[in-house]
């Protein structure tokens, strides 16, 4: 119990010096005019009342207008190579995903069998052409009979006009000649006939030769190979399968699809002269290839509510590859004289989009914006401010807008005017406002002291 009683009375001495040490201190600053020390008052004063912010100057300069999408690179032609005979495969003349031109040697099948037919379809033109020459010999040959039989039968009816023979050797003289005029009409339409085979034996040996023809395959386009999915050796089937794909690199497709509001505005443009349309791969934002708008789809796509456009470029250099996924930007054309703040700037508030513009007292205004296009890393200003104005990129977390008593010092890019009124960052803070002297008297070192305590706060 009295253990007790001594831990009460201590604490109630320690309690009575504590409350006497902060009269004496608080006595000691009234009387002296200034502040406590190690209170901090000072460094509202010395340095605190400035906000640190950065700012940048509203710009104005040319604009292109453009439509940015992702799009999908496209082969300008796509080739299936497919055995057009059957047979077997004896060489590949290439190495899958080679570079080929046109009409490069690909592959080359097994050509004996249709050596044989062409040589059996060439002999049988042969024949045929023989046996027109010998049908031309017969008709020939009865055509003389034709004419000394005609001549005979004239004869023979003058003798019997002055009864020297009978009419019995008149008529079967008429019937010889006859007969032999019939054969000579028979001649000719065998000839024909014979014509006629000889032009299908021609037709044999042309499709002859042109299934020997089909046992080189040659690239029809100019591109690169793809996957071969027959190896030599193997049997392939007329049109069956294909051998391997071609596709043609040189130019090229970027198909992208826009909104359809956007339609009307691209048809007035792409009027007036050919659209621009940039392309950069995603892997590689540094690469950037330039191509033309060369086509419009021809509907809306009624479940999306876009439309497919198409750019063709050179591709000379192979940066784009079918299938890639790109970033498309399809220019429509450039806005004179717009003015531009930085992205930073503009801040998002319950009516709407605004900027803080730095007033010539170092206070700020809340001004309410009208964006348009993101270029770069800046915003198009359609209303609200004008080229020269003053607007705070960094440090809006710590403005009111059109409060007097809040005023801001411009700090460099650097940052370094974060430290309370005793910053580097520039003639607005190495200056104290006239409202924040530091006071008179009392204790001028404490007040020292707390503003960089008070600056290091603000920070």
């Amino acid at each position: 119990m009295k253990n007790l009683f001594i831990v009460v009375l201590t604490c109630s001495a320690l309690l009575v010096l504590s409350g006497c040490s902060k009269t004496d201190a608080s006595t000691a600053a009234a009387a002296g005019g200034g502040v406590a020390p190690g209170k901090g008052g000072g460094g509202r004063r010395g340095g605190g009342g400035d906000v640190p912010v950065t700012v940048a100057t509203v710009g104005q300069k040319n604009v292109p207008v453009e439509v940015q999408v992702i799009g999908n690179v496209e082969a300008y032609a796509t080739i299936s190579v497919k055995a057009q005979v059957t047979g077997q495969l004896t060489d590949v003349h290439f190495k899958e995903g080679d570079f080929v031109k046109k009409d490069d040697l690909l592959f080359t099948m097994d050509q004996r069998p249709l050596e044989a037919a062409l040589n059996q379809a060439q002999a049988n033109m042969s024949r045929d052409e023989a046996a027109l020459g010998q049908a031309q010999a017969v008709l020939a040959k009865d055509q003389a009979q034709a004419r000394y039989a005609e001549a005979q039968a004239g004869r023979f009816a003058q003798l019997y006009d002055q009864k020297i023979i009978s009419r019995d050797q008149a008529e079967q003289t008429r019937a010889n000649s006859d007969a032999i005029n019939q054969a000579v009409a028979a001649d000719r339409a065998t000839i024909e006939s014979m014509k006629a085979a000889i032009g299908a034996s021609r037709a044999t040996v042309e499709n002859a030769k042109v299934q020997l023809g089909f046992t080189t395959i040659r690239s029809p386009i100019t591109g690169r190979t793809g996957n071969l999915t027959v190896k030599q050796g193997n049997v392939v089937t007329a049109n069956n399968m294909d051998l391997m794909t071609i596709v043609q690199v040189e130019p090229i497709y970027v198909t992208f699809s826009v909104p359809e509001a956007q339609l009307n505005a691209i048809k007035n443009y792409m009027g007036q002269g050919k659209l621009a349309v940039r392309a950069k791969p995603q892997d590689d934002a540094s690469t950037e290839e330039v191509g033309s708008l060369t086509f419009i789809d021809n509907t809306v796509d009624a479940t999306t509510g876009t439309i497919k456009l198409k750019g063709t470029f050179s591709n000379t250099d192979h940066k784009l590859w079918p299938g890639q996924f790109v970033r498309v930007t399809l220019r429509l054309t450039t806005q004179q004289n717009a003015v531009t703040v930085p992205n930073e700037a503009v801040q998002a508030g319950q009516n709407g989009q605004f900027v803080y513009v730095v007033k010539p007292d170092r206070t700020v205004d809340a001004r309410p914006v009208t964006t348009g296009q993101r270029v770069d890393q800046d915003l198009v200003i359609q209303s609200g401010v004008s080229a020269g104005d003053i607007v705070v990129t960094e440090g809006q977390l710590r403005l009111a807008p059109n409060n007097p008593n809040i005023k801001v010092s411009i700090r460099d890019g650097r940052g370094g005017g974060g430290r309370g009124g005793r910053g580097r960052s520039g003639e607005a803070q190495a200056q104290p406002a006239p409202d924040q002297a530091a006071p008179q008297g009392g204790a001028p070192e404490g007040g020292r002291k707390g503003g960089r305590r008070g600056g290091r706060k603000t920070e």
